[in-house]
């Protein structure tokens, strides 16, 4: 999961899309306490450090702490990361998808414009990335 979703808990709830995501992240999350795994990284640890709010800091750093293993930023990360900026991706995000690269099969953004370029240069990027709401109709489907 990317920083948007750990976020997403903690945002307006009042739209109903984001209380759908909010619900799906939380769902995943709780699967992540046993069945799945949750992967952090240093890139996501930092990003949860820049958040301005403690609050929400102290509330996504408790969701964030259920990740299991964390990815760490080296050289060959930062290298790729620069290659995927190439294709439209902020430079945080594009760390973020380099870090994934390397541990994930996929990655979850409640960003539709990382969705997009991802999904629009699926031949570039090694991992897959889906809205967590996509994601976890899709698993759960299959898991009937």
């Amino acid at each position: 999961m990317d920083v948007c979703c750990l976020n997403r808990p903690f945002d307006d709830q009042s739209q109903d899309r984001i209380r759908i995501e909010s619900e799906a992240i939380m769902a995943i999350l709780n699967k992540c306490l046993n069945e799945w795994t949750l992967v952090g990284s240093e890139a996501i640890d930092y990003e949860i450090f820049k958040i301005p709010d403690d609050e929400r800091k102290k509330g996504v750093k408790v969701l964030a702490a259920i990740s299991r293993d964390k990815v760490t930023v080296d050289e060959s990360i930062l290298r790729r990361a620069s290659e995927l900026e190439n294709i439209g991706l902020k430079a945080l995000d594009a760390l973020h998808i380099a870090c994934a690269e390397k541990s994930v099969e996929v990655i979850l953004s409640t960003d539709d414009e990382i969705v997009k370029k991802v999904k629009a240069n699926n031949n570039i990027v090694k991992v897959r990335v889906e809205n967590p709401v996509r994601w976890l109709m899709e698993v759960t489907e299959h898991e009937s």
